[in-house]
């Protein structure tokens, strides 16, 4: 079995474990935040609907640099509604499931770089950063949303079982 095949059941597990989040957000609530610190509940969302995407960077390019000197620095797009996060999701998911299906054994090992205005902040395996930066960065924005959620009475479906809305 080859890795792309080993890792893509995780991937979709995942992925569409967090679309079910997403299609319950409030977008009534999208501005608001449980703290000052914290992102809004469509800052959130946006950010959930964006991560996928870095997949495909993850698997076509060596680096991310989130401010590249000189250049303009990564922005997590501004999405105004339920539809808008769900189709972009949509697409990113795609998109990304594409480029980790399409990579050989020996993409997964090539070294690749997090960089911020210039300086490395990690350099690792493309399969520890799919996993690490992608997927259980997915993961941990949505336990995030889902406190959100439910911090807005709105249902929280199964995660990776019943919870106490659904059984």
């Amino acid at each position: 079995m080859s890795i792309a095949q080993s890792i893509l059941p995780e991937f979709d597990h995942e992925m569409a474990t967090t679309r079910k989040l997403l299609e319950r957000a409030p977008e009534a609530q999208f501005g608001w935040k449980p703290h000052e610190k914290s992102m809004s509940l469509g800052q959130l969302a946006n950010h959930l609907a964006a991560l996928p995407f870095w997949g495909v960077v993850t698997m076509k390019e060596v680096e991310l640099d989130m401010n590249p000197p000189g250049g303009e620095g990564y922005k997590t797009p501004r999405l105004a509604t339920v539809a808008e996060i769900l189709a972009a999701f949509d697409d990113n998911v795609g998109k990304a499931r594409a480029a980790i299906a399409s990579s050989g054994d020996a993409d997964f090992m090539v070294a690749w770089s997090l960089k911020n205005a210039g300086h490395t902040i990690f350099t690792m395996p493309r399969i520890a950063v799919l996993r690490t930066f992608v997927i259980n960065h997915e993961i941990h924005h949505r336990g995030q949303f889902s406190v959100y959620l439910r911090l807005h009475n709105v249902p929280v479906p199964s995660i990776y079982g019943p919870t106490a809305d659904e059984s």
